[in-house]
């Protein structure tokens, strides 16, 4: 992840040109050409993540399939070099598209639903070749998501980029195994954008936890690079 110095995720001061130079050094370090992170070939993310990268949410009515919709998982571009997992617990990301491209790199997009969700929206996903993997059958299963990314597309290593509910929730499921953000030298003081963990009652309950730091590192236009391992809940007795 990458924050403003007062911990926000999003927010006026993201978008200026000291955010925008902040979030390449980011990108770099995570996705970039000599990027640190080798094991990985995408990154995972929540729907409000996604919804902010088509521009907000879509509405869209999905038209019931002709014919069944194949059981299972569907993979469109197994091959592909980078992926981008978008969690969707209720089947309602209305892609126009298979893939996108952020800074200089192009992800192909890979739902993460549970099985329940409507066979119009399988039939949807399929028809633009989006690819999905269902995981749990009525809720939204992330252990599940999490392990069959890993043996699909032979991973030992994912990226989670947010949102902070998503964050904390795997935080809480004992999914992480390390923070690593880029603190950007920029703040806006605005108190209605996302931090970088909150808690959901629909996803997780708030609860006091310990990281420790492995490393922080200064970055070239002022931000700091930081790296923690997620040690787990501090008792409060």
């Amino acid at each position: 992840m990458h924050t403003l110095l007062n911990g926000k995720v999003d927010g006026i001061a993201n978008i200026t040109d000291v955010g925008m130079r902040a979030q390449k050094l980011y990108f770099d370090i995570m996705l970039g050409d000599n990027r640190f992170y080798t094991g990985h070939r995408g990154w995972l993310s929540g729907s409000g993540t996604s919804e902010a990268m088509m521009g907000g949410p879509r509405e869209a009515n999905f038209t019931a399939p002709a014919e069944p919709v194949p059981a299972g998982d569907f993979i469109a571009d197994p091959e592909a070099e980078m992926f981008y997992f978008a969690v969707d617990s209720s089947g309602k990301l209305a892609w126009e598209q298979n893939s996108f491209e952020y800074f200089d790199v192009k992800a192909h997009i890979v739902e993460l639903i549970p099985a329940n969700v409507s066979e119009a929206f399988k039939a949807h996903l399929r028809s633009i070749s989006v690819s999905y993997i269902l995981a749990g059958e009525e809720k939204l299963d992330m252990a599940i998501a999490v392990e069959k990314i890993g043996r699909i597309f032979g991973m030992d290593e994912l990226m989670l980029g947010g949102g902070p509910n998503l964050n904390w929730s795997m935080i809480r499921d004992g999914l992480c195994d390390e923070l690593s953000f880029v603190l950007m030298p920029t703040a806006d003081a605005e108190n209605h954008t996302n931090s970088l963990f909150e808690s959901h009652e629909k996803y997780s309950t708030p609860a006091p936890y310990e990281f420790d730091l492995k490393t922080a590192e200064p970055l070239e236009d002022g931000s700091v690079w930081l790296r923690y391992d997620v040690v787990g809940q501090i008792s409060e007795d």
